[in-house]
């Protein structure tokens, strides 16, 4: 039997068509003067095993901040973010996404020439007299949605070029068979993620089981998602804030300048799409998924008293991207890169007609460490003063089923990444396991001494999105991936499909990366293991593969490597694994995988002898970049 989920509306501040003017205030907003509107909630009707959804994108108005103007947005079903939406494990749900945007693109987008050397400023509201990008002005609504987390068929998966235009539908079927966890969907349109993403298309997205059930977590009011990023705005010829969206980001000198633009960051912080909203709770245990829904910028999320003092052990996680960990921790601070999520707890009994907030106490990447973000609170808690009754009890062990996967865990195959920084424009390299050649440097080519002391070489087979497929994978297999970062920046590695965890990050010498040869002079050399956090040892599908801070411009010399292990279960085809630094991702930091049959996979080797290019050499030219103002390539060095 197939029904429409209900949908009921719980926020304040949802976008609407039509919106009352309001003044301009300058470039001054009063933070936590607006309530945290909550997001709609779509709830999948539990006996239901299998149903449909309608989902329309739109444009529409809201308000960032209630000082401000109207800012034009695209929504999913009128708001932004979407609806919440909520399922259980095994529901098999369907959705049409429906594309009936309308008007001009929402976002302006400028690229400042600061002519400052690294590290550079922070980028301020208004676009500093340079008009905006014309390319970006005549965007179409094109766009397809990505579930991010979801284990569902390669066709359903939203890849990023079967993306649709107004008066068309991508329909998605999504299995929900996996665990419990707090996911999100988002626009992934091939070059145009971050501008689609920064124009309003994200929303939430959970699953829930009857492990998670067993722990009477707080629900209902008691379960608020966060969906938090950074946004900067327009200013008029005054200097006036006009709540229209920019996307500004700061270009560094020469010898390069159009490959050496600063992934975007913002001064606003947005919480559920109000800037430095408050929430009021009462004086009991309150439970948060929290998502980092930022293009570039990492949260350490920390909860202070209204004497601005730490308050030590206040954020209990008890989940990960993927679901429960096996027992809570309480966490000081919380840090979380783009895309990834904390299932957390708070616990405001002692606090009752209190404020607290919460606030970023990152530096803000990816200018100089120990740079406090301009404005580093997020929102700010209100604690009723009515004395509650909370039967609540923060239970020691959350996950009975979990299990601890290390480097011994039976897997089938392994296969390495490493990001690279080539004219200062950032790379993926699929590698391959090769005899060494009798000399080096050569283009491709990177040799790693691991802590054991063995030499491997590897060769790179794939660089671009546009490059043939490389990793042939079988359905149900488990693979251990090592992905190798030579460039100063952290990134956070995505993998479409699999849930994964993290075994081990380990601390290299990259000097003998020769970036000019595209290769290894000298091997890279183990120097020691670095450390996995408690909360990165959960499930996971966005990993931080850290890079070491260049002060001053001068990089340290050492990489980081993270092993994560995994299983290609739940579905097949096409699939993606990307950096989820957004501008990243659209200049083309991302690479395909297919998974199918294993009986499948044996037949094609056969018809193939032995196929795949798993042992092919990369012949293709160099280039500076995939995704110059939309796929047009520079030429070949």
């Amino acid at each position: 039997m197939v029904t429409t989920p209900t949908e009921t509306a719980t926020s304040p501040g949802a976008a609407s068509s039509v919106i009352a003017p309001r003044r301009v205030i300058g470039l001054t907003l009063t933070k936590f003067l607006d309530p945290l509107p909550i997001p709609p909630v779509i709830t999948v009707p539990p006996h239901e095993k299998r149903c449909q959804l309608e989902i329309t994108m739109q444009t529409a108005y809201t308000r960032l901040h209630s000082e401000l103007p109207p800012t034009t947005v695209w929504t999913y079903n009128g708001t932004s973010p979407g609806p919440t939406i909520m399922v259980r494990r095994g529901q098999r749900l369907q959705v049409n996404w429906r594309n009936e945007i309308t008007g001009s693109f929402p976002v302006k987008s400028v690229k400042i020439d600061t002519g400052l050397p690294f590290p550079l400023p922070p980028a301020g509201p208004g676009r500093d007299g340079v008009d905006p990008r014309p390319e970006v002005a005549a965007l179409p609504p094109w766009t397809v949605v990505h579930l991010h987390g979801a284990k569902t068929g390669g066709g359903n998966d939203g890849w990023p070029d079967n993306a649709i235009l107004p008066g068309d539908s991508q329909l998605a079927e999504y299995p929900n068979d996996q665990r419990a966890a707090t996911m999100w969907y988002h626009d992934h349109a091939m070059a145009i993620t971050a501008m689609n993403v920064m124009s309003g298309l994200l929303g939430m997205y959970l699953i829930r089981d009857d492990e998670e059930d067993a722990l009477g977590l707080p629900c209902g009011e008691h379960e608020v998602p966060l969906i938090i990023c950074d946004r900067n705005l327009d200013t008029d010829t005054g200097g006036n804030l006009t709540g229209e969206l920019l996307h500004k980001v700061l270009i560094l000198p020469e010898p390069n300048p159009n490959n050496r633009t600063v992934p975007f960051t913002g001064p606003f912080t947005l919480v559920n799409g109000v800037i430095w909203p408050h929430l009021e709770v009462d004086a009991r245990w309150v439970r948060f998924r929290v998502l980092n829904a930022s293009h570039f910028r990492f949260y350490q999320f920390e909860l202070r008293d209204d004497n601005d003092a730490l308050i030590p052990g206040a954020l209990h996680q008890i989940g990960t991207d993927g679901g429960l960990l096996p027992a809570p921790l309480a966490l000081d601070q919380l840090t979380l890169a783009p895309a990834e999520r904390a299932d957390i707890l708070i616990d405001f009994g002692a606090f009752r007609g209190r404020s607290l907030r919460l606030v970023n106490n990152a530096f803000d990447a990816p200018f100089e460490p120990g740079t406090q973000t301009p404005n580093p609170d997020v929102m700010q808690f209100r604690v009723r003063n009515t004395p509650v009754c909370d039967p609540f009890t923060l239970p020691s062990t959350l996950s009975p089923s979990f299990v601890r996967l290390s480097h011994d865990t039976p897997h089938d195959h392994h296969r390495w990444l490493v990001l690279t920084l080539i004219d200062e424009h950032p790379e993926t390299w699929e590698m391959v396991e090769v005899d060494p050649p009798a000399s080096l440097p050569v283009d491709g080519i990177v040799q790693v001494r691991l802590a054991d002391g063995t030499l491997t070489t590897l060769q790179r087979v794939g660089r671009t999105f546009k490059d043939a497929a490389n990793f042939y994978i079988s359905q149900e297999s488990w693979e251990q991936w090592r992905i190798l970062n030579l460039t100063p920046a952290s990134h956070p590695f995505h993998l479409h499909l699999v849930q994964f965890q993290a075994i081990s990050r380990e601390h290299f010498d990259v000097t003998g990366f020769i970036d000019a040869a595209g290769g290894t002079q000298t091997p890279l050399a183990f120097l020691h293991e670095g450390t996995l956090d408690p909360n990165e040892q959960g499930w996971k599908d966005v990993i931080r593969v850290n890079g070491v801070p260049a002060p001053n411009g001068v990089p340290t010399g050492v990489g980081e490597m993270v092993s994560i292990i995994g299983q290609f279960t739940g579905a097949s085809g096409r699939f993606m694994h990307h950096c989820h630094i957004l501008e990243h991702e659209d200049d083309g930091m991302m690479g395909t995988f297919i998974v199918m049959p294993e009986e499948v996979m044996v037949l094609e080797s056969s018809n193939t002898g032995g196929g795949h290019g798993h042992h092919h050499i990369d012949r293709t030219p160099r280039r500076t970049t995939l995704w110059d103002e939309h796929a047009r390539f520079h030429p070949p060095r």
